[in-house]
């Protein structure tokens, strides 16, 4: 106890095995090998005399019992507490990577379905064992998969269809909803509280993401104080939660001050209304502006930033956000318009075919597709497609597969309108073990796009 008072390892405080006076736990109660006084002060002014002691009024030890006080004391130690543990049925030490397998697949989750749509939830658990990481240089672990709930609390998606694509996703090992403010105009953040209330889940099972700064009122956007603590206030009251695992501060404000912004984020986690804050579609300069700010006015740093990343988006999180992560611990979470459900993974000519949440507020998606660089990647799309054929799934498992090869990501939003979508986006974790070098360097050739640094040139090489 008194090691570990000051400062030193816990460990330093047990008893020293290699000391004579030791004598292993089994023993202790067995009066053939008690010591009398005299018996103890002979054995340390002689301890040669420890292997051949023999208490006199003890009966004779048998072969086996001399064989095992013959043993090294730390192989001992160690078979009596494997032992002892097998005896209650538990595991002596298990790795984290077979805890957080054993997690992943349905651990913590209550299941509250039926049995025959409990079969389903099973099979996608099975299939998934979604493992679970920390995000950023934070405590929070989540799912490598969240679910992003952009297009399922769309207008066009009925609410028990919703309700069922929730339900699956927390019962397959999801523990992170990501949602907005602005998605349908705060009728998703209603319908995700509803569905959370009526499932009754543990709070500590699952993780709410909400962002800040767009409204449905135009006059209300921006960061400015006022707008960020207000914004906070009504979205727990429309998930009616006692607190919100994370804010994300949607977009950089060029009117606001980025003290204004941080002191805001700060306010909110000291009031106790969310746990920590990041932010979405910074740039590197403006991720650091923040955290620059929060070390001179003392206030909390973020922790993740949320970037469009897939194959044809690359620069930003592979260039830049790793040396982010490395040097403030700010992690990166990745979403795409192929594995958020607003384009389908089918190709029509080569053409990608988009969802029916390709509604007024998406169409820029579609326009996309209709440029010169569109065009381009529709040829892209066609060969990434008989790609994924050879490797036996689909365009979008590919992508999802791809994004979560890259080792640098703490987490990838999925969405869907489906149940089926979703686990077809789930079943991407199949496709992962798929992905040889081989195939990596196909895609290489195929999108011939990978990001590289540029070369940085002195002030005087310029002149």
């Amino acid at each position: 106890m008194l090691s570990a008072a000051m400062g030193g390892s816990a460990r330093l405080s047990q008893p020293d095995v290699r000391s004579p006076m030791y004598t292993n736990p089994e023993q202790r109660e067995d009066p053939s090998v008690r010591l009398s006084h005299p018996d103890m002060r002979k054995l340390l002014s002689n301890p040669s005399e420890k292997e051949s002691y023999k208490h006199p009024v003890g009966p004779s030890r048998s072969a086996l019992q001399r064989a095992h006080l013959a043993r090294a004391p730390f192989a001992s130690i160690a078979e009596d507490e494997m032992k002892d543990q097998l005896q209650i049925g538990r595991a002596p030490i298990a790795s984290l990577d077979c805890m957080e397998e054993f997690q992943g697949c349905g651990g913590d989750h209550v299941s509250t379905r039926s049995d025959s749509q409990a079969l389903v939830s099973r099979q996608s658990s099975i299939a998934s064992c979604l493992k679970y990481k920390p995000l950023g240089k934070s405590g929070l672990r989540v799912s490598q998969l969240g679910l992003g709930t952009w297009v399922t609390f769309s207008p066009l998606v009925s609410e028990e269809t919703a309700e069922e694509i929730v339900t699956v996703a927390y019962e397959a090992g999801i523990n992170l909803f990501d949602l907005s403010e602005a998605y349908s105009g705060g009728r998703a953040e209603i319908q995700l509280g509803n569905i959370l209330k009526k499932k009754g889940w543990r709070r500590s099972s699952y993780h709410v993401i909400t962002k800040v700064y767009w409204n449905s009122k135009g006059d209300e956007r921006g960061l400015s104080r006022k707008h960020i603590i207000e914004s906070v206030k009504s979205s727990l009251e429309r998930l009616q939660l006692d607190y919100i695992d994370v804010i994300i501060i949607h977009r950089a404000d060029d009117m606001c001050p980025m003290e204004e912004v941080v002191r805001a984020a700060s306010h909110c986690i000291d009031q106790g209304w969310c746990m920590y804050w990041g932010t979405s579609r910074w740039s590197a300069v403006e991720i650091m502006e923040a955290w620059t700010n929060c070390r001179q006015f003392n206030c909390i740093t973020p922790i993740v930033e949320q970037s469009e990343y897939h194959l044809f988006c690359r620069s930003k999180t592979e260039l830049y956000l790793p040396e982010i992560y490395n040097k403030i611990g700010v992690g990166t979470m990745a979403w795409s318009p192929l594995a958020i459900g607003l384009i389908s993974s089918k190709m029509d000519d080569g053409m990608p075919v988009f969802t029916r949440q390709s509604f007024k507020g998406y169409t820029w998606l579609k326009d996309k597709a209709g440029t010169e660089d569109g065009r381009k990647q529709q040829a892209r799309l066609r060969e990434l497609a008989q790609l994924a054929e050879r490797l036996g799934c689909s365009l979008t498992q590919l992508s999802v597969a791809w994004s979560l090869k890259n080792d640098k990501l703490h987490c990838v939003l999925v969405g869907a309108t489906t149940v089926e979508q979703l686990l077809e986006n789930i079943n991407s974790l199949q496709v992962l073990p798929k992905l040889k070098s081989e195939h990596i360097d196909a895609l290489e050739r195929i999108l011939d796009n990978k990001p590289i640094r540029p070369r940085v040139v002195s002030t005087l090489e310029q002149r």
